[in-house]
């Protein structure tokens, strides 16, 4: 018999501090119609001064827990997708992994930028598959307010902090069909942060105000023909038709990418969860976030096909198609 995967609860957080439109144009040179008009966000959350990384993702992990009906004492895998970790040892997966007060299972994290949760989710649903997890949590959170040059009017107000969070379990028929991951470091100088470990960790130790580099223009451009491209290829490896999908749940960067993606899967804007003008851009957290909140408030119910589609710095590209 063959052994699947399937979603069995989700689960996200959002931090109370709430940074506005109106907020920014105090601080910077732009405006409420210029943000929206051009991202189509309207509001992100910003980490308090005590939250981290692993305590924005406990929140979503004991929401997705709940949701599952399951305990933390079930979760015998953990991986967790964030490009802003707690430390730089021990990572996020393990750091989360004693909030929760679990034992011995591997918990790991890894870095795709803004594809980490597509990337965790691909490893954790082949841990299922192949029997050695029966019950896994797959993580997405950033705290990315940490990073941001708050005086950058180009990045500053398209980023916020957040977590979501899935459950997977085995099932005998697929929930998870199947994840097609990629990448290409050939654009790596469209959108970075200059500093890391082994190289500008100077800088970033005399806590540089440079914050992430992004040439915006360039990297629609190539979102939207990646994205298209990923569509095609997602659809005709497990031969689904376009109509086939009932709903596409896409990276929550900018309005106009989500758009773009719609028009390439002919769907209405009323089959695409939405959410990015709520928190912005929350990097690995906004599919499980905006996939969460899709379920709670009763859009997405159990037996429908969803897409999910990531693209982020690197170029990191992804998808995901599950029978919720």
């Amino acid at each position: 018999m063959n052994r699947y995967s399937r979603v069995a609860g989700t689960g996200s957080y959002l931090p109370e501090r709430v940074l506005t439109n109106a907020d920014l144009e105090r601080s910077v040179d732009t405006t409420d119609e210029w943000i929206r008009t051009r991202t189509g966000i309207e509001r992100r959350h910003i980490a308090g001064p005590d939250e981290t990384s692993s305590s924005l993702a406990e929140h979503a992990a004991r929401r997705a827990l709940k949701s599952a009906g399951l305990a933390p004492s079930d979760v015998d895998l953990i991986v967790v997708g964030t490009t802003t970790p707690d430390l730089i040892f021990p990572n996020t997966g393990t750091l989360l992994q004693q909030r929760l007060g679990i034992h011995g299972c591997p918990a790991f994290s890894l870095e795709a930028a803004c594809s980490g949760f597509i990337y965790a989710l691909s490893v954790a649903d082949k841990y299922v598959r192949c029997g050695e997890s029966k019950c896994a949590l797959v993580v997405g959170v950033e705290c990315l307010s940490r990073f941001v040059d708050w005086t950058d009017r180009a990045t500053c107000v398209l980023f916020g902090d957040g977590a979501g969070a899935f459950v997977l379990t085995p099932a005998d028929e697929p929930g998870v069909i199947a994840t097609h991951l990629h990448s290409d470091g050939k654009y790596k100088d469209l959108l970075y942060f200059p500093y890391g470990v082994s190289s500008g960790f100077d800088k970033l130790r005399s806590n540089s105000t440079d914050g992430l580099k992004m040439l915006g223009n360039e990297v629609f451009k190539v979102a939207v023909r990646t994205l298209s491209r990923l569509v095609d290829e997602t659809l005709a490896k497990n031969g689904i038709e376009r109509s086939d999908i009932d709903w596409l749940v896409p990276h929550q960067a900018n309005l106009r990418i989500i758009q773009a993606a719609a028009d390439k899967l002919d769907l209405p804007m009323e089959k695409v969860v939405v959410t990015v003008q709520d928190h912005g851009n929350t990097s690995a957290a906004s599919i499980p976030l905006a996939l969460d909140t899709a379920v709670r408030d009763g859009r997405i119910h159990r037996g429908q096909l969803l897409l999910l589609e990531t693209f982020g710095g690197g170029f990191t590209w992804g998808s995901a198609l599950i029978r919720y």
